[in-house]
């Protein structure tokens, strides 16, 4: 799962509106449902704004994977 889309159903999840988020973020409705449809680049920035506002760590979104060698 991509991490646009993990944000998307967190926000489902927990009945937070996009518009809300959107408009904390300093960015366009518009800007903001292209980001969580995967039709705009969620940028590392984008994210922190996003979790700094839900008061979450990234960490929520984004999975590491450590591979053996």
């Amino acid at each position: 799962m991509q991490v646009y889309e993990m944000v998307r159903e967190y926000l489902t999840e927990n009945g937070i509106k996009q518009c809300v988020i959107a408009k904390k973020c300093n960015m366009s409705l518009s800007t903001f449902n292209a980001m969580l449809n995967g039709n705009r680049k969620m940028y590392a920035e984008d994210l922190r704004n996003i979790c700094y506002i839900l008061n979450v760590s990234p960490e929520r979104f984004v999975k590491f994977e450590v591979k053996s060698a």
